[in-house]
């Protein structure tokens, strides 16, 4: 037998084994015999599944489905503007924003100076990898025939998905819904815009222009200059 003891980073030693009988003609009725683990790896001691013995499985089993379980769950009601959420191990939460002005950063390359800026509402998809983002026209009564528009940001493929650069974003395997949906805000907004990505311009006209005209000023984002996506929401819930 391959000895697979390196792939899991940590030795285990064997503490307890189960051997489970079948009543014969009977799918419903079984015994479960305990046995304990000797230094050397062998079963001795065969005995009945106490109820001490069995108490304990049942919790070391829920604790690890806790875990599982504890991704993307809220700590209260749902987020309003959640608009949809998937729980599963490689799960993922799409929400929006409204309109907003926010503190943008650029690579000094670009000629635009860091300031506050108005942007336009915003749809995200989140996973524990990666983040896809779009924009929106109108807010109000988002829905899943709502037409997503281009984000107008450097740093975006065409397909929506964020380059996130060398900014650091580590999800937990049980992190909770507020703090996933947090973190990923916080690093988008807290990251150098730098570049088009695959000579994707996201928006008409002149992207630097674009933003050097908003920096540090009280004009709203002008939604004409954003570019249909061909998608709706639907399409991004897979």
């Amino acid at each position: 037998m391959k000895n697979l003891t390196h792939v899991f980073g940590s030795l285990y030693h064997p503490q307890k084994a189960l051997l489970i009988y079948q009543q014969e003609n009977s799918g419903k009725q079984v015994y479960i015999e305990s046995y304990d683990i000797d230094p050397q790896g062998y079963p001795i001691n065969a005995h009945p599944l106490s109820v001490t013995e069995g108490a304990a499985l049942a919790k070391a089993l829920h604790t690890n489905q806790s875990k599982h379980t504890a991704f993307l769950k809220p700590a209260g009601l749902l987020p309003k503007n959640l608009l949809y959420l998937d729980t599963e191990r490689n799960g993922y939460a799409i929400w929006h924003t409204p309109k907003q002005n926010r503190k943008l950063f650029f690579k000094a390359g670009l000629g635009i100076n860091n300031g506050f800026a108005h942007i336009p509402a915003l749809i995200w998809k989140a996973t524990k990898q990666g983040l896809a983002i779009y924009a929106l026209i109108d807010d109000k009564d988002v829905n899943l025939d709502t037409e997503l528009y281009h984000a107008p940001f450097f740093n975006t493929y065409h397909d929506g998905r964020v380059c996130m650069g060398n900014v650091a974003i580590s999800i937990s395997k049980n992190c909770g819904l507020e703090d996933f949906i947090a973190q990923w805000e916080q690093a988008f907004f807290d990251s150098y815009f730098s570049h088009i990505m695959q000579n994707h311009n996201p928006v008409k006209g002149n992207m630097v222009q674009l933003w050097q005209s908003l920096i540090d000023t009280e004009k709203q984002f002008p939604l004409k200059s954003l570019i249909p996506h061909q998608k709706t929401l639907k399409h991004l819930i897979r």
